[in-house]
């Protein structure tokens, strides 16, 4: 009995899964957050028509360098589970066509970001793929295990990115925003590694667990999310935000300090899958719930 051989994923299958859309959508979301928060009230339309520009530019730009990743990256890439299906580590794409699909999405972006919007966001945002894809792909993850703190930096900046696309300023209040998701990026892949140490052994990349074992990741990353909650109370602190934020704020560090604290005591590739899941979901409605504060008539 013969099977039939499984058909190839379309051409734009492959480069929009080169641009790791689910990561794409976080990344937007924050800049959207810093958006809304860098306008007083209701916006007008002309400001609503400059958010939806402006992530539009960002996306693309962001989704440069995710393919670019993909190309650096392919031949470790190809040695996890998690991510030998894409197209790069497959070989379904060449490095040419990725490359040049990068540069597209770089160009296209770059030009919308600085006629549309204003040159500073810009350049921010060209920095931040510079950061991400040449600072932290080629030379920070394969160096040092510190390359999700270091390379942390390029993942926070979408909530500047947004307020400086409303304002063409960088503000003290997109800077807290800034440090939020920089504190909650070691945490948050340290679990990812946890129970992927052994890709990353493979991989030879010296990700925490791989250099300093299970133990010393579990503790940092309970210092990381005890430090983070800390970092959460500062938009209410700072007037950012109202009671309803930090109660968020407030439950939502609770609990990843909790999934962490019991990781720490006790582990297991189920827990870390948890912490690393919850981690997600910490973000994702920690900064929902600014969002939401922001147009309460309280």
């Amino acid at each position: 009995m013969s099977t039939a051989p499984l058909p190839m994923p379309s051409t734009w299958r492959q480069f929009h899964a080169l641009t790791k859309p689910r990561v794409i959508q976080l990344i937007v979301f924050c800049a959207l957050i810093g958006m809304v928060l860098a306008v007083p009230g209701l916006p007008s339309w002309a400001q609503v028509r400059l958010a939806a520009i402006a992530c539009f530019g960002i996306w693309l730009v962001a989704g440069a360098a995710a393919a670019f990743n993909c190309v650096v990256e392919q031949h470790i890439d190809a040695k996890m589970k998690r991510t030998a299906w894409r197209p790069t580590a497959k070989g379904e794409l060449t490095n040419p066509q990725t490359l040049t699909f990068s540069a597209l999405l770089c160009a296209a972006g770059s030009a919308i970001l600085w006629f549309a919007v204003n040159p500073l966001t810009m350049w921010l945002t060209f920095a931040t793929f510079v950061g991400y894809a040449v600072i932290y792909t080629v030379i920070l993850k394969p160096l040092t295990p510190q390359n999700i703190v270091i390379g942390g930096a390029s993942g926070a900046m979408p909530p500047v990115l947004g307020w400086a696309a409303m304002t063409n300023t960088v503000a003290p209040e997109a800077l807290i925003l800034f440090l939020i998701i920089f504190l909650w990026t070691p945490p948050h892949f340290w679990a990812l590694a946890l129970y992927r140490v052994e890709d990353y052994r493979k991989s030879g990349l010296p990700m925490l667990p791989v250099t300093h074992g299970s133990e010393f990741t579990r503790l940092q990353i309970l210092l990381y999310t005890l430090v983070l909650l800390a970092a959460t109370l500062m938009p209410f602190m700072m007037r950012m935000s109202g009671w309803f934020y930090l109660v968020s704020a407030l439950a939502l560090g609770i609990g990843f300090c909790g999934y962490a604290f019991a990781l720490w005591r006790t582990y297991s590739d189920a827990l870390a899958r948890k912490t690393f899941r919850f981690s997600l979901i910490h973000l994702s409605l920690l900064f929902a719930a600014l969002l939401i504060d922001h147009y309460l008539p309280w």
